[in-house]
């Protein structure tokens, strides 16, 4: 198995913290897709002004510095940079400024894998990010936000900030907990609940009915597709697929998604019972918008793999809370798994879901995935 797979994961978040809410960390990501500066406040008073580096100008990152009175870095992931042949110190995030300064053409250069990337003239000083600081933070929201990982930072240091509730009113700016934002995902599984449950006869399993999950308030929704009537305390046949609009919806030849899940339905429905927990995961987590990103990227030579870790993100950043709590809801604890990939296996589990059985879900090749799933074999440790 290469070296490339890792144990699955769970969000990373300060151990002190407590669940308060999704909905500030939703406006913030809302305001930042929107190209408009957040205040990230965290533990022991630091504060910055962050934007994302998608929407940098070389007026914004003026006006950045204006309002916060610090010089302007920009925050990365450590993949992000040694992708760009930086020698990043120990740490999943870090900082940098440049000489000459920092220009949105840098910005774009820097984190952008499709623009054209010059360092040459560019003298660039890394710094590390400690965990779960407000750069981390940074970072964090921007992928909640479905960008690319990177943000344009800056300190706040302006001496009328000593009240920053008040401070930010002032200069209408959205304020949000770091430690809201590294919970976040947490959270958002933890209180998924049962929405609407409706009967959706499907073509190759008309005994279906498909519950919707969201969290208690607001959120992406997650979808459990129940297909005949599977007995609560045995072990059920379930299938795990993450939302693939080019493949599910479009039957783009790229991916096997299409063919996995319409596969997938058929056979649960041959063997009686089982659900498939359609999760809004688009792209391994990154979206759809990176995930075209990416699809770009491997027109250039890069696998699907490689490709994600060249936008700054990990090759998988899917996260299996949401499953174990649709399924804990559902009344189901044991289950018989239907996948190719170990990664699954173990996410579940550690989620505190028994898997008595993988279950092989083969699927044809055709000439534009062969690649794709031979990159998932060798480098992805999936057992096709």
């Amino acid at each position: 198995m290469a070296d490339r797979q890792q144990p699955a994961k769970n969000p990373s978040m300060p151990a002190s913290r407590e669940p308060v809410s999704l909905l500030s960390v939703d406006r913030a990501i809302s305001e930042l897709r929107r190209g408009r500066i957040i205040c990230v406040h965290g533990g022991g008073g630091d504060v910055l002004l962050m934007r994302a580096s998608e929407s940098v100008t070389d007026d914004a990152l003026l006006e950045i510095s204006r309002l916060a009175g610090s010089e302007v870095l920009l925050a990365l992931t450590a993949r992000r940079a040694a992708i760009l042949g930086l020698k990043s110190p120990l740490g999943d995030i870090v900082t940098l400024n440049t000489t000459p300064p920092i220009t949105a053409q840098t910005v774009q250069d820097l984190a952008d894998p499709l623009a054209a990337c010059d360092l040459t003239e560019i003298d660039i000083d890394l710094r590390p990010s400690r965990a779960h600081d407000c750069n981390s933070a940074a970072v964090k929201l921007t992928k909640l936000a479905r960008l690319l990982p990177a943000a344009v930072t800056a300190i706040l240091r302006d001496p009328k900030a000593d009240d920053i509730a008040a401070w930010c009113l002032r200069h209408d700016l959205l304020r949000v907990d770091a430690g809201d934002i590294f919970q976040y995902d947490a959270v958002a599984a933890r209180t998924l609940k049962p929405v609407s449950d409706a009967r959706v006869p499907l073509a190759d399993a008309e005994q279906t009915r498909i519950v919707a999950f969201r969290p208690w308030d607001g959120g992406l929704e997650h979808l459990a597709i129940i297909i005949g009537e599977p007995v609560a305390g045995e072990p059920i046949l379930t299938r795990l697929h993450s939302e693939c609009f080019t493949g599910d919806l479009l039957g783009s030849l790229r991916c096997d998604c299409g063919d996995q899940l319409r596969g997938a339905i058929s056979e649960i429905s041959k063997q009686g019972a089982g659900v498939l927990l359609y999760l809004a995961q688009e792209g391994r987590g990154i979206g759809l918008v990176n995930k075209l990103r990416a699809y770009a990227l491997q027109d250039q030579g890069f696998d699907t793999l490689d490709a994600n870790e060249q936008l700054g993100y990990d090759a998988d950043e899917r996260i299996y809370l949401p499953a174990a709590r649709m399924l804990e809801h559902l009344g189901f604890n044991q289950v018989r798994l239907m996948t190719n990939n170990p990664d699954k296996v173990s996410g579940l589990a550690h989620c505190g879901v028994v898997v008595t059985e993988r279950v092989a879900h083969r699927i044809p090749s055709n000439h534009h995935n062969e690649s794709y799933l031979q990159t998932k074999k060798t480098k992805g440790g999936h057992l096709i």
